[in-house]
């Protein structure tokens, strides 16, 4: 078994993108990411890489477009404010087809709100993050291993389909200590024949833009673009099921609130109480062939958020408003208990929160 190192989680993100490969780093400090930046600062000078705290968050996405635009893995972070400072570059990436992985650390908001856990960056986040039509992949690890895990499979997806891959995580995961194995394999950065590395006079020129300014050449872009997105559906959803075969009370939840629902999941179960737990790993593509196949048995889903219930949308989509589904949450930076979960599902299997 690999040797294990405690780490917190916002410096696993950090270690395990530079087991990736990563060695361009840019971002601006803020609660409650600094860490990763503060990792980065010390690490990258001693390994040939490239740190840089850049004036704005919107330089910092600008400046990994530009790596990103030379074939290198890049690799920024923030917490939510941060994160709509950068939405312009990111549908710049998106628009250009390019690959990078962007690290948000959610806070409570709107506005400056406050420096506590958040989950309330999910619309945001799934939806796009910027202007236009386009997707990220959006990957929340539930563990500090999984901070690490998801960091480097970030880089490997965005590589693989040529997009952004966001980790979205609250600020417990990136605060939170715990002990991570770093043995992680890594699988070699794809060739990139697009990339602007300079011709040699071998080949022509390629060009990065996501100017497009006849409309069938950007309709037929777009239509591209969402036909590799059904690839990814397909092909990349991932999720984890907790006793959910038999489950009359599922719960969905994501990162921290995940791990607080499996605890109330476990009481429910010695009090007779059929629940269950269905985590998404990947809010987009979002998992929807789990809430499908358990809206079937399934009297009622519970969405677990530290929001106002956003992901609850996604949960009703999925499973086709065939079942009630319904809302257990705080909001501003406070994280539901694992009573307040248990009371929810003791409520449900009663009868009642439709």
């Amino acid at each position: 078994m690999a040797d294990k190192v405690l780490m917190k989680g916002n410096e696993a993100i950090a270690e395990a993108a530079i087991i990736a490969g990563c060695r361009h780093y840019f971002g601006y400090p803020i609660t409650p990411q600094t860490e990763v930046a503060a990792y980065m600062a010390k690490k990258m000078p001693k390994i040939g890489g490239v740190f840089l705290q850049a004036e704005s968050e919107i330089a910092a996405i600008n400046m990994v477009y530009g790596v990103s635009s030379a074939g290198k893995r890049v690799m920024t972070s923030s917490s939510s404010p941060g994160i709509s400072l950068k939405g312009e570059g990111l549908s710049y990436l998106a628009g250009s087809d390019l690959p990078a992985l962007v690290v948000n650390v959610q806070r409570g908001g709107p506005g400056l709100g406050g420096i506590q856990p958040s989950q309330s960056d999910y619309f945001q986040a799934t939806r796009g993050g910027g202007h236009g039509d386009y997707r990220m992949i959006v990957l929340a690890p539930a563990s500090v291993q999984e901070m690490a895990e998801l960091t480097v499979k970030g880089f490997e997806l965005a590589d693989t389909y040529r997009m952004t891959s966001m980790i979205l995580a609250d600020g417990t995961m990136g605060q939170m200590m715990e002990p991570v194995s770093l043995d992680i394999e890594v699988k070699p950065s794809p060739e990139k024949p697009w990339a602007t590395t300079g011709t040699k006079m071998e080949r022509e020129h390629n060009i990065v833009n996501s100017l497009s300014l006849v409309p069938e050449e950007l309709e037929t872009l777009n239509f591209a673009r969402y036909e590799r997105y059904k690839v990814i559906e397909e092909k990349e959803t991932m999720y984890e099921e907790y006793m959910v075969d038999d489950a009359e009370i599922v719960i969905a939840a994501f990162g921290i609130a995940a791990r607080v629902s499996k605890n109330a999941v476990n009481e429910a179960r010695a009090m007779g109480i059929k629940a269950g737990l269905i985590r998404p790993i990947t809010l987009w593509p979002f998992p929807k062939a789990p809430f499908k196949k358990a809206a079937k048995h399934a009297k009622q889903f519970i969405s677990v958020e530290l929001s106002m219930g956003q992901m609850i949308e996604d949960v009703k989509l999925a499973t086709e408003c065939k079942v009630p589904v319904t809302l257990c949450n705080r909001a501003g930076g406070m994280i539901p208990s694992p009573e307040q979960v248990l009371e929810a599902i003791k409520e449900a299997a009663k009868g009642g929160n439709k």
